[in-house]
């Protein structure tokens, strides 16, 4: 159904006559009666009499008239919701509980008045094709491992580099450590069931693992944080490595510690990507937001992967 045709059609039972309505839509009063006669012959009825002051609905164009305007005001609020600063600011993070869900929550603090979306999608390469099609307008990711770039079309900017913490149960060798080199978790077994193959940040734990000896386990299904926690906190002979930013909660009984790793500090580096052709007004806002909030990167005595970030 032509929307310009039901508009005209709204316009002329509003008006009562064709010339007032075609001067209401600055058209001629013949492409006013054009489009009327289309719009009848597509609904197989008459929607106007001719009457002495003009023209008036006929029982069938009273019938359509409520609808006709419901339509107008639906295509609007279609309209609306893709108009640029008007649709909301889509932007993936990879849990709820990470560093990236924290910058979107300070941003939100910041900035109350720009309507958001927050998604979780999984790996990067999804994160990636749903930024170019248009589905997210911006993801929190580790970049790409080594060679596997990012597409030309792709932007992106360090956001973040968030040191990483060891979680052990109150048995463990380490659990009353203030601090501990990143040397001395070599023989220890660091079990994180959550790392996928092929993942970005499955590539950053193995480049770890080369650089460190280290010995990280993933092995088991991925019951989720708390069965992760409990489990923790039942084995002595387990630790696994936490962020510094991520927001966990477990029962008092379970005695966790959470303990910095130094000598050097691995850190997590968090970079955001957009489409380069991307105008939501609000991405902008966003990328100044995390530019003035954005720590260090490159501090002296940090260690990271040997990707090539940008900044």
């Amino acid at each position: 159904m032509d929307l310009e045709a039901v508009r005209t059609f709204v316009a002329v039972a509003e008006a009562g006559q064709f010339q007032k309505a075609a001067a209401d839509l600055s058209i001629t009063q013949q492409a006013v009666s054009k489009r009327i006669a289309a719009l009848e012959r597509t609904l197989g009825v008459r929607l106007f009499t001719r009457a002495p002051r003009g023209a008036e609905p006929t029982i069938d164009g009273q019938a359509f008239l409520p609808h006709a305007r419901e339509l107008l005001r639906v295509a609007e609020r279609a309209v609306a919701s893709v108009r640029i600063g008007h649709r909301p600011l889509r932007v993936d993070v990879i849990a709820s509980r990470s560093a990236q869900s924290s910058l979107m929550r300070g941003f939100h603090h910041a900035h109350p008045e720009i309507a958001l979306d927050v998604v979780m999608l999984f790996d990067i390469e999804t994160a990636i094709a749903a930024i170019r099609s248009g589905t997210v307008d911006a993801t929190f990711r580790a970049v790409a491992a080594p060679g596997r770039p990012l597409p030309e079309d792709i932007e992106s900017v360090r956001v973040l580099d968030e040191p990483l913490q060891l979680l052990t149960g109150p048995a463990h060798a380490l659990a009353g450590a203030r601090s501990v080199p990143l040397a001395e978790l070599t023989g220890h077994r660091i079990w994180m069931p959550g790392i996928v193959p092929g993942t970005e940040w499955a590539a950053y734990y193995d480049d770890l693992v080369a650089a460190f000896g280290l010995t990280i386990e993933a092995t088991g299904p991925n019951f989720g944080s708390d069965v992760l926690l409990d489990t923790i906190a039942d084995t002595p002979a387990l630790a696994t490595f936490m962020s510094e930013h991520t927001r966990l909660v477990w029962p008092a009984g379970h005695g966790l510690r959470r303990i910095p790793v130094t000598d050097p500090t691995p850190v997590y580096p968090h970079s955001l990507l957009w489409h380069r052709d991307n105008r939501h007004p609000a991405l902008a806002t966003l990328r100044t937001h995390l530019a003035t909030a954005a720590a260090g990167h490159d501090a002296a005595g940090t260690w990271r992967p040997g990707w090539v970030l940008p900044r």
